[in-house]
C-alpha cells in the first residue's frame, strides 16, 4: 500500500526575503533560493517550508482560523520561545503545559501564518 512519506507546507508570502529571514532567524531553518525572486525553500530537520512569492494574494493574517499552518514538534520548546522573543517575533501565547501532555506556545510569521510549537511533557 502506498504511504505518505512527508509533508512540506507551501506558503504564499508577500515579501520573500523578509519571510525567508524570519524562518531562518526564528525557526533556525537553512534557506535556499530555488528560483530567485520566486521560490525560497526553508529547511529544518525533515520539514521544508516552500515559500512562494504571491504579492497580490490575501495575506494569511486576514483569513482568520484558516491561517493556522502547522503544529511543530520540537526538542526544546522553551529554547524556541526564547529565540522567537529575542527576534521580536509575534508570540501571542507563551509556553504552557497542556492537559494533553504537551508544553506549547503560539507563533505568527510576518505574513500571519500561525504555528503552534510543542514538546511532550512526559
Amino acid at each position: 500500500m502506498p504511504a505518505i512519506l512527508r509533508s512540506d507546507p507551501v506558503l504564499a508570502v508577500t515579501d520573500l526575503r523578509r519571510s525567508a529571514k524570519w524562518f531562518e532567524d526564528v525557526l533556525g531553518c537553512e534557506v535556499a533560493e530555488v528560483v530567485p525572486g520566486q521560490w525560497t525553500f526553508c529547511r529544518a530537520a525533515g520539514t521544508t517550508f516552500r515559500l512562494g512569492l504571491c504579492p497580490d494574494a490575501v495575506p494569511a493574517s486576514e483569513i482568520g482560523d484558516h491561517s493556522y499552518l502547522a503544529y511543530l514538534i520540537v526538542d526544546d520548546v522553551d529554547a524556541f520561545h526564547l529565540r522567537a522573543t529575542e527576534q521580536n517575533a509575534n508570540v501571542p501565547r507563551a509556553p504552557q503545559d497542556e492537559p494533553w501532555g504537551m508544553r506549547e506556545f503560539a507563533l505568527h510569521s510576518p505574513d500571519g501564518h500561525r504555528f503552534m510549537l510543542g514538546q511532550p511533557t512526559g
